[in-house]
């Protein structure tokens, strides 16, 4: 059986958003493990002599949050994808009113997660970013991220990694 054409939209937005969030989970993952496990997010740099240090972060939790809260939507829309896959190609079943009013509750709960999220993320990094060039080492945190951090080894792409979470949350 051919889908509606709505349905085919619907499945795309859902591989769409499963995509997004996945890869915003993990950038912010792979962000703060090269803080060895410190979360940036709001945090404060240091000059420690010719080179820069994550003088305090945020609590690890919040960054937690912020991966968690895209992780559970990459999740959820990756499980409606299958399942209407399964449901309107294999089963040839519909969608009755009450599992489309339960559909869109949780929709709603999980965008309202991922706006907070976004938020977060976006004025956390932007905090960090004018921690940063306030030090007047650079002028922006795209060339931080060439500095030398202590200990070696840390802050590896951090910039590119959050600004690239911030893109996949679309904000």
């Amino acid at each position: 059986m051919a889908l509606p054409w709505l349905q085919r939209v619907e499945l795309v937005l859902f591989a769409a958003a499963f995509l997004c969030g996945a890869l915003a989970a993990a950038t912010l993952t792979r962000t703060q493990g090269s803080f060895s496990g410190r979360c940036p997010l709001y945090g404060v740099a240091a000059l420690n002599r010719s080179s820069l240090a994550l003088a305090s972060g945020s609590a690890p939790s919040l960054c937690y949050f912020v991966a968690g809260a895209s992780g559970l939507l990459a999740l959820y829309c990756l499980l409606l994808l299958l399942f209407w896959v399964y449901s309107s190609c294999i089963e040839d079943t519909q969608r009755g009113r009450i599992g489309l009013r339960i559909a869109l509750a949780i929709s709603a709960i999980a965008i309202f997660l991922v706006l907070v999220s976004a938020c977060v993320l976006r004025f956390g990094t932007s905090s960090l970013c004018n921690s940063i060039t306030s030090l007047n080492r650079t002028i922006s945190c795209s060339e931080a991220q060439k500095i030398p951090w202590t200990p070696p080894g840390t802050a590896l792409h951090f910039y590119s990694n959050l600004h690239n979470a911030e893109v996949r949350f679309g904000i």
